[in-house]
């Protein structure tokens, strides 16, 4: 049991970072920034947003959780404050822990190779699971955007998971419209599944070609949002801001849970690290300059969209803010807004699949994973392996499945990470007070255990069954580590020095 709390030394987390046969410096604090408002801003504010406004409905009309109504906007205030204290603790570990696997490594290094097993495993659920519902999202704005010209067959747009469970019952009626093929109903998504390949492609040559991909798609989508909030704020009826809160502040806390997907994204930049020029400076920089200007755009955006419609009609759109233009007449600003939503979600689609072969590169470079996993192509130095491997199971899953059912997931399993991210910030202030930190968490002692209690409490918002199926999840990863992470460690074969007391008492200063 001692072993279990084996905790990987930093000085071998930087000595991996600048392996000169690893992975190449290429990024600034610049691309840093545009790679968080790439991922940050895409399916949340233009998906989610609606079921955030309007609550959740099961596929038998059974409420399945309450809306926040206008007062979304102080859901997005809610979680700003939240992961902004979660973004203080990744900023402190990512400067003094520059390595490609994110929150895994910072957990290795403070809290022990069991628990950064656990975090590893957890973070598929927030950039590969995440991205099955960004993809799919994808695809409801291109049919948006097609509208009236174009008519795309439904059984090819249309996952089987999405039929089965949906409560429109236009949509769950293709289970019996739709071809057959041995009595199975051939219900497949092309357009998600034609965006995550793509996306693969783009990633496996090379993370400079990668990142100029991902500026130009976020200036498209800046733009685009500048766009719908000048308009939208022409079309507002105050009479829409009444009530304010329908559901006080239970809908507040539900809605906050939902949208939290919104903010997924901006600890993705830790990822970059070793890709990332003067880590211990860009990183910080990165991640809370791109978190700021993402709260900003979406407590606007929340504003001008629950006051251009009333918020009960935005649970029935899959593109909320495309409706909302429609509903209000301003059908060619429709259009451009569904072209801009779709250069969005494909950036959040390249931050979260640039993100996720990463986390398992650390993985299997620390013996956790199997060694092919941990192999870099000779030129254009990216983990191509897991690049193929993670885009070959989204791909998969977007193509049959529902986004609704992956936000749950995906949204439960981040704050999840950040929450053991803070707990870290204040593990490591105990057990290694004199190391460099470039940058430091102000008020440690109460940002990050304030940062933890957030993350838990809107995890509590979450339905009952994203709890079960992520009980279910853990205990399948750790099954797994038990059969080979366990036994293939490099650290518990004795390559590099061990500390094995478990993480000691948390201490004031």
């Amino acid at each position: 049991m001692r072993g279990l709390f084996s905790r990987k030394p930093i000085a071998a987390l930087l000595a991996e970072g600048e392996n000169p046969e690893g992975l190449r410096r290429a990024l600034g604090a610049g691309d840093l920034i545009m790679l968080a408002i790439g991922a940050v801003i895409g399916a949340g504010i233009f998906g989610s947003i609606g079921s955030a406004a309007a609550g959740q409905l099961g596929p038998n009309g059974e409420v399945v959780r309450v809306g926040a109504g206008p007062a979304l906007v102080i859901s997005f205030l809610l979680l700003g404050v939240c992961c902004a204290l979660a973004g203080l603790c990744y900023a402190e570990l990512a400067s003094m822990i520059p390595q490609a696997g994110s929150a895994y490594a910072y957990s290795y290094a403070t809290l022990g190779e069991a628990v950064a097993w656990i975090i590893g495993w957890d973070l598929i659920l927030e950039y590969a699971v995440g991205n099955v519902a960004v993809a799919i999202s994808w695809g409801d704005y291109l049919k948006s955007l097609f509208a009236g010209w174009v008519t795309f067959p439904p059984w090819l747009t249309t996952g089987y998971r999405t039929a089965l469970l949906s409560n429109d019952p236009a949509v769950h009626g293709l289970l019996d419209s739709a071809p057959h093929v041995a009595g199975i109903p051939i219900l497949v998504n092309i357009p998600a599944f034609a965006i995550v390949a793509f996306i693969t492609w783009l990633l496996l040559h090379g993370v400079r070609e990668s990142a100029r991909a991902n500026n130009i798609m976020v200036a498209v989508k800046l733009v685009v949002l500048a766009l719908f909030i000048v308009m939208g704020a022409t079309h507002i009826t105050t009479a829409n801001y009444h009530p304010f809160a329908p559901n006080g502040f239970t809908g507040i806390h539900q809605g906050a849970a939902i949208v939290f997907f919104a903010y997924i994204g901006f600890d993705a930049i830790s990822t970059a690290a070793e890709e990332t020029k003067n880590p211990q400076r860009n990183l910080p920089i990165g991640i809370l300059g791109g978190l700021a200007i993402c709260t900003v755009i979406y407590v606007i955006v929340g504003a001008v969209l629950t006051g251009m419609v009333p918020y009960g009609e935005l649970g029935r759109a899959a593109d909320p803010l495309a409706y909302a233009l429609n509903a209000t007449g301003l059908t060619s600003i429709a259009k451009i807004v569904a072209l801009g939503a779709i250069f969005s979600m494909a950036a959040v689609l390249l931050v979260f699949q640039y993100g996720q072969p990463r986390i398992f590169f650390a993985m299997a470079r620390d013996g956790l994973l199997p060694k092919w996993a941990a192999r870099v192509h000779p030129k254009h130095r990216v983990p191509y392996a897991t690049t193929l491997l993670t885009g070959g199971v989204v791909a998969f899953w977007a193509l049959i499945g529902d986004a609704a059912e992956t936000y749950d997931l995906t949204n439960i399993g981040t704050l999840f990470a950040f929450m053991l991210v803070c707990i870290g910030v204040m593990v490591l202030r105990h057990t290694d007070r004199e190391r460099p930190r470039p940058f430091r968490v102000p008020f440690v002692y109460v940002v990050a255990p304030a940062g933890a209690i957030l993350c838990l409490v809107v995890m509590r918002g979450l339905p009952r069954l994203a709890w079960e199926r992520f009980g279910w999840w853990l205990l399948i990863g750790i099954a797994l580590y038990a059969v080979y992470g366990y036994r293939h460690s490099t650290l518990r074969r004795g390559t590099g020095p061990v500390v094995v007391e478990p993480p000691a008492p948390i201490e004031k200063e």
